[in-house]
């Protein structure tokens, strides 16, 4: 009887989970219900998949729309029907086109318009009119009461109660972007859109008996049906149209690949070779292989450098096709992580590229293969955006929607309408907001796409899919994991930089990771931490951990690597494996079932094999349950009845097997605090190789490959720290110049020159019209040469000129400034008029305009957002303190005040929710100080932006790592700009300031 209901996938429309409304639908016995969401097919696999846990047989199709304004209902009547809605729907959302008054004729379809609304004259033999409970009366007198076979019940379902109306009207109005007063009818659903008994509909369209039975008579007659065993994927599932040659490719060019690999292998090897490639083939992932390997090698053909990672890492098949660079012999790698006959989906293979290579790889992607997509993630309402956007409906002010956002409050002290808003923000959390694209998830299906799902066009140009991951998984699509990330593509530029800075040296085998890690060099950078720029092992965080660990290998980086992870911190089983890392004898203290189940890490929980090794050995769970449980882990699953019933028989064979309940309950606290977070242990390693291809760079490279890190957008720093780490390391450091930068930074030996992309509001045009004019007619010789050649306002010239960008004049910039604005007009001219004459220069006698150093400071500050000069000489006071950074070791247990240039704050909470942070300073000389601060201490001494802060706290060491828990903290004035100040304030200044520089 119900034709026309939305779920909340309806977006800012829809008020209705969907476990929601399949649990109203089975309280009020509904056996058979129609989904028809708003121009979206989202929710219809899912609606598939659990309506029979409800006893309730599922009818999808599509509500079509302009905005509010219903055109018509399209129903399904079996899996075609659906492909063709999904098809048709998908063709307006490309192209961004308004749905008309009449539907197309789709075969296996049903077309539903409704009363009153309908144009047309003629009904084909599938369309019909809908006709809602309002609409009886006026039936009576249309020419429509003729024909009964035509009629159908429409009771349209949004919400279900008056509070759920007003939360719709509320989604309205931040769809049409107005006050909620302002929200036009048409704009809003009926208030009785809401799900009723079948009873009560019968009662009101007693009087047409005709309309209920055509109704119930159409939803019988829709039968779709999805398999949601995933007992064979999906995803294309040959890739020569021929499984059996797909698996003689898959064999040849595994055993083609040992040569490069393995010089002389074993019979480890070839037995595990053997091993995957029967699994591979029994489980139906050959063409995932094969696809994966095609990928690859055109991105081996274009140059493009890549890492592969993710589960997929562990498979010996993968690193001899090239898909990973880690070797699961000598790493040891778990082969029931890779891939188990219980397990359904194929190993994850994440490959990151680099971001200027990523699109081309996409691009390719869809070219090759051809029933592809990417995959879509719903962006929800979250709790700040959802009191700001409810703030803004209710015509809040912004100092009211500050304090609510921020939980600023006593909610009982609120007016009426804040807490209005503050109730429906937590009613509408977690609503999907608006669908965007997945960082990387494309998928390749054997059927077509639209046989599961409408897709639409988002700006990046590729046809996307309304369901998310979680749901393609469940249908037996597993996406290809295409990711970008900056750190391959600073690799890549670095070798580049490296060759035009130093042209003699020889070319640089990038790859030879076997050298790398014997290199000493590179083991003292990572005991030590110096690992600044460089791929994952740079954040703090990484930084205080391979302190502790004092690591200086391959593996320990790869553990260290997983260690860093929330679950194993948070757990306190970090800290637990530096202990046993360092003390041997702490290894005794170990459980001996979990030393025995994970002797590299001492019982300790480091990877995510270790989750399925911890169930499997010690919870008697089979391979496929500890997988089962792994994933569920994540989040994804966690609520999901099979994942419920998988924790109760880990509990449960525990017990039985005689394990102590305490001893279970830790075991179990670890699992479910880690095992979401943590890297497989294949996965790190290839994460480990990043690292130390970066870590070679650094050490024999530092000055190019801190040029790469700032053009490639740092790493986890500002680029303010790696402009300071290219100067710890010997570089000069050079404003932007119109006669030697480029858009990029650049560097010459060793002077750096920052790119003119630093500079904020310098017109990328400009910047163009600069790099060609002195590409074809040389350097620029003077202010009025650059004038002559380069079309330019006064305010771009201004920047040029307050940067220094023109000292090769020898000329104070201050002068060059007055002089632009006496032969500039202030309105931008697109280009120079050439002529056959140069017209003679009027000569104009500019004042002595001294600058000093200072000023530059500012003038960097406001242009680049930091001075190049030492910022502790803006201190408006300076501070004699001779106290440092390598100072504080001998200072253990003490109280002391040290100054420190903010780098960076984490921002985190400690398990009761209060707020607290870890700082980042550098002291003087350039060193690190890292700090602590606790409640009490955060919240009365609060960070206040960039700048120089006296640090008061106590020293403390742990693991030979010095951190300041922080006691006080100020930050310290600077002096006043002297850009504005009157000139003899400014030479004052400057005197005093430099006096003793000499």
């Amino acid at each position: 009887m119900f034709i026309n209901t939305h779920t909340y996938y309806s977006l800012r429309y829809g008020t209705l989970a969907i476990k929601e409304l399949l649990q109203l639908a089975q309280d009020h016995g509904i056996k058979t219900l129609a989904v028809t969401d708003i121009n979206t097919t989202s929710a219809c696999l899912d609606i598939v998949r659990v309506a029979p846990e409800f006893g309730i047989r599922p009818v999808v199709g599509v509500d079509f729309r302009n905005s509010a304004r219903q055109q018509f209902i399209m129903l399904a009547r079996n899996n075609e029907g659906f492909l063709n809605i999904n098809r048709y729907l998908s063709g307006f959302l490309h192209n961004d086109e308004i749905i008309p008054d009449r539907a197309e004729v789709l075969p296996h379809t049903y077309v539903i318009y409704p009363f009153g609304s309908y144009k047309g004259d003629k009904l084909l033999e599938h369309e019909y009119i809908g006709v809602r409970k309002e609409d009886l009366n006026r039936l009576k007198f249309s020419s429509l009461k003729k024909r009964p076979e035509k009629l159908l019940v429409l009771q349209t379902v949004t919400y279900n109660s008056k509070k759920g109306f007003n939360t719709h009207r509320l989604l309205r109005a931040i769809d049409n972007n107005t006050l909620l007063s302002k929200l036009p009818l048409s704009e809003q659903g009926n208030e009785y859109d809401q799900l009723c008994s079948e009873e009560s509909l019968k009662e009101a369209f007693a009087e047409f008996p005709e309309l209920i039975q055509n109704t119930e008579n159409l939803l019988e007659s829709c039968r779709i049906e999805f398999d949601f065993t995933k007992e064979t994927p999906n995803n294309q599932n040959s890739y020569t149209n021929n499984e059996a040659l797909d698996y003689k490719l898959l064999k040849k060019l595994t055993y083609e690949g040992l040569p490069y690999r393995y010089e002389t292998p074993t019979d480890a090897i070839l037995d595990r070779i053997k091993k995957e490639l029967d699994i591979i083939k029994e489980k139906g992932f050959v063409s995932y292989f094969l696809i994966n390997w095609k990928i690859l090698k055109y991105a081996r053909s274009k140059g493009y450098f890549y890492v592969g990672r993710g589960s997929g890492a562990n498979s010996i098949v993968a690193y001899l096709l090239r898909i990973t660079d880690v070797d699961p012999i000598e790493l040891d790698l778990y082969f029931e992580r890779f891939i188990n006959l219980y397990r359904k989906n194929p190993p994850d293979f994440d490959i990151d590229f680099s971001w200027a290579d990523r699109d081309d790889i996409t691009e390719f992607m869809f070219r090759r293969f051809k029933n592809t997509a990417l995959l879509t993630v719903y962006n929800t309402f979250k709790h700040k955006a959802s009191i700001r956007e409810l703030g803004k409906v209710f015509g809040l002010p912004k100092e009211e929607l500050d304090k609510l956002s921020k939980g600023e409050y006593d909610f009982r002290r609120l007016d009426k309408l804040s807490q209005l808003v503050v109730m429906y923000s937590k009613r509408i959390q977690g609503f999907p907001n608006y669908l965007g694209i997945h960082a990387g998830g494309i998928l390749i299906s054997e059927k077509p796409i639209h046989y599961y799902t409408a897709t639409f066009m988002p700006p990046k140009g590729f046809p996307t899919t309304q369901f998310d991951m979680v749901v393609a998984e469940d249908i037996g699509l597993y996406k290809f994991d295409i990711l970008s990330q900056r750190g391959l593509a600073k690799i890549k530029d670095t070798v580049e930089i490296v060759k035009y800075n130093q042209p003699t040296l020889p070319p640089i085998d990038i790859h030879d990771i076997k050298r790398f890690k014997e290199d000493e060099r590179i083991k003292y950078m990572l005991s030590n931490a110096k690992a600044i720029g460089c791929f994952y092992v740079e954040s703090p965080a990484m930084r205080m951990l391979l302190k502790k660990l004092q690591v200086d290998n391959y593996l320990g980086l790869v553990a260290a690597s997983s260690v860093i992870r929330p679950g194993v911190s948070q757990s306190g089983m970090m800290r637990e494996y530096i202990l046993r890392y360092r003390f041997p004898e702490r290894r005794k203290e170990a459980h001996p079932v979990m030393m025995d189940i994970m002797p590299e890490t001492y019982g300790v929980m480091v990877y995510q094999e270790d989750v399925i090794k911890v169930a499997h050995y010690f919870g008697g769970l089979t391979l496929g349950e500890a997988d089962m449980l792994r994933r569920g882990m994540s989040g994804k699953f966690r609520s999901r009845e099979e994942f419920l019933k998988v924790k109760d028989r880990f509990f449960d064979n525990c017990k039985a097997s005689g394990k102590p309940d305490d001893l279970t309950s830790e075991i179990w606290r670890q699992i479910e605090s880690f095992a979401g977070y943590a890297f497989a242990k294949g996965h790190s390693a290839s994460y480990a190789v990043e690292s130390y291809q970066s870590l070679f760079l650094k050490a024999y490279y530092p000055l190019e490959y801190m040029v790469a890190t700032v053009n490639n957008g740092g790493g986890f720093y500002r680029p303010e720290l790696y402009v300071h780490e290219a100067r710890m390391h010997g570089a000069r450091i050079l404003a932007p110049c119109v006669n030697y930068s480029r858009a990029e930074t650049v560097i010459q030996g060793k002077d750096i020159y920052l790119g003119f992309m630093f500079l904020h509001q310098l017109e990328s045009r400009v910047i163009k019209k600069i790099l060609e004019k002195r590409s074809k007619e040389g350097y620029f010789m003077s202010l009025d040469d650059f004038l002559d050649r380069i079309p330019i306002s006064m305010e771009q010239i201004s920047i040029l000129i307050k940067i220094d960008a023109f000292r090769f004049t020898k000329r104070n910039k201050r002068e060059l400034l007055w002089e632009a604005h006496m032969k500039i007009n202030k309105t931008t001219f697109d280009e120079n008029i050439q002529t056959l004459f140069k017209t003679e220069k009027i000569s104009f006698k500019t004042p002595e305009l001294p600058s000093t150093q200072l000023e530059e400071a500012f003038d960097e500050m406001e242009l680049i957002g930091f001075p190049l000069s030492d910022p502790f000489k803006l201190l408006l006071a300076p501070s004699r303190s001779k106290m440092r950074a390598k100072h504080l070791p001998d200072y253990v247990g003490k109280i002391i005040t040290i100054e420190g240039y903010l780098v960076t704050v984490k921002n985190t909470a400690t398990s009761n929710g209060k707020r607290m942070h870890f700082g980042t300073f550098l002291d003087r000389d350039g060193d690190f100080i890292d700090t602590v601060h606790f409640p009490p201490v955060a919240a009365q001494y609060r960070f206040r932006g960039k700048g120089i802060y006296g640090i008061t706290g106590k020293v403390m060491e742990e693991f030979d790592c010095i951190t300041i828990e922080v006691t006080k903290m100020v930050r310290y004035p600077i002096i006043e700009d002297p850009r504005y100040a009157d000139n003899d304030t400014r030479v004052r200044v400057h005197s005093k300031r430099y006096k003793n520089k000499a």
